[in-house]
């Protein structure tokens, strides 16, 4: 590969996944107004990201990322921002005392527009049209108009991206994320829930937690730390235009930077290494992530690696797996193996939804039980190896949609229909989300203890 690299080099290599345009002036004209808008986020932030994935890397830290398969913009609302973010922050709780360690917060959301698809074209009865791509690229109505992509989309991605990060600073900064409020919130669900004992345990003892900090003094309004929190965004760098357009040097380090979002991740259809994707990335500074599917051999992904992260700088790189819960003992072994052999510094995640999805009743779902399956051989997988667990990567709303099926509430594939509403891929509902992270934090909690076991065995 030639070490020359500038923003647009990616445009020299093959590429997969990419849209056809009709009007390939028309793109270049909006590209060029994209170039000249400020950038989304910022330098700084990436590097702070970076930071604290590289604790994750360590065995110092966990990472949660999660949010929309495909963010919509006719679903864009304050509402729904606000619901993510809540669910979000409850999961985050859960997690930091499960793991008894920081947990990195970092959102699917303010830029997940574009969806790589397994075929170019849909068809529907006699008729065949292109395969909708994500709002930012062409609309989802099954229309030969609809389809069409439209280049002035990624103006209002950029504006959408824009207003949604404003929200999440807000939320984020002022007050919202109060840590007694989350843990309010948090009670209101295991109160409800068909499993409240199981959980109201833990609950518990967080609450035990708290008080003791405040008899001690350690309040919200002394310790900005328990009401503010760092929350950063992400989302897959498909669209390669848009990313070159939003690609900014950064004016204290001289390093190129994508400020589309704080964090991109490379998808399982666009990791070929001489392509365009792997090139581009290659060549920003931002915290990357790459997704890991049972096709990847261990030595195809050590070669990543060293084109991804040839300096091997801890928290560049997380590798976000995703097998299926029948698979993962197959093929997440020999890439361990092969990584901690190496001595490469890398985040392991577990994406326990694109390995499990099924069709039931003309729907797309994923059954809960599979993505719990896929989770406790992550972590019994990465403890049998001696290698940390550092994360889950998740498709998740706030909103009370039946995308998922199973959870304590034990969704059938009759209540599909009932609200479904995802643009591309099923999503864990709230409560599927925030039951998912209790029954993580319980395998997280039993690591713990069987660690001390040992030391003190």
């Amino acid at each position: 590969m030639a070490q020359t690299w500038t923003p647009n080099s990616w445009r020299q290599k093959p590429i997969q996944q990419v849209p056809d345009y009709p009007d390939l002036a028309v793109l270049d004209s909006v590209e060029a107004r994209l170039a000249k808008y400020p950038p989304l986020v910022f330098a700084g932030e990436a590097r702070r990201l970076k930071s604290a994935l590289a604790n994750v890397a360590d065995g110092r830290g966990f990472l949660l990322q999660g949010g929309d398969c495909a963010e919509s913009f006719a679903e864009h609302g304050a509402d729904t921002i606000r619901d993510f973010f809540r669910a979000f922050l409850q999961m985050a709780v859960v997690l930091t005392f499960g793991a008894q360690q920081p947990v990195v917060k970092v959102g699917r959301i303010a830029g997940q527009f574009a969806k790589p698809r397994s075929s170019g074209v849909e068809k529907q009865g006699d008729v065949t049209l292109p395969s909708y791509r994500g709002d930012i690229i062409n609309g989802i109505e099954f229309t030969e108009e609809a389809r069409v992509p439209n280049p002035e989309r990624q103006v209002m991605a950029y504006r959408q991206s824009a207003a949604t990060l404003n929200l999440l600073r807000a939320f984020a900064m002022g007050g919202y994320a109060n840590l007694e409020n989350v843990h309010q919130w948090m009670l209101g669900f295991v109160k409800d829930s068909p499993q409240a004992e199981r959980y109201r345990k833990l609950a518990d003892r967080i609450s035990e937690t708290m008080d003791f900090m405040k008899a001690i003094g350690i309040t919200a309004e002394n310790h900005p730390s328990l009401r503010e929190t760092d929350f950063f965004t992400s989302h897959e760098a498909l669209l390669l235009g848009y990313e070159q357009a939003l690609t900014r040097v950064d004016s204290t380090s001289g390093d190129w930077y994508a400020t589309s979002g704080h964090m991109i991740w490379i998808g399982d259809r666009t990791r070929q290494p001489d392509h365009a994707h792997i090139e581009y990335c290659r060549g920003i500074k931002n915290p990357l992530g790459l997704k890991c599917g049972p096709s990847l051999t261990a030595d195809g992904l050590l070669e990543l690696i060293d084109i991804l992260n040839p300096a091997n700088e801890a928290g560049r790189l997380t590798l976000i797996c995703r097998f299926g819960h029948d698979k993962v003992a197959e093929h997440l072994p020999r890439l361990i193996r092969a990584v901690e052999r190496e001595g490469k510094k890398v985040v392991w995640s577990c994406d326990p939804m694109h390995g499990n999805t099924i069709t039931l009743n003309n729907y797309k779902t994923r059954p809960f039980e599979r993505i719990l399956s896929e989770v406790e051989s992550f972590f019994q997988i990465h403890r049998a190896e001696g290698s940390h667990p550092g994360g889950i990567h998740i498709e998740m709303t706030g909103n009370d949609v039946t995308e998922c099926t199973g959870g304590a509430r034990a969704l059938s594939g009759d209540d599909l229909a009932d609200r479904y509403h995802t643009h591309c891929d099923p999503r864990l509902n709230a409560d599927q989300a925030l039951e998912l992270a209790f029954l993580l934090a319980e395998r997280m909690k039993g690591g713990r203890d069987e660690k001390k076991m040992v030391v003190n065995g």
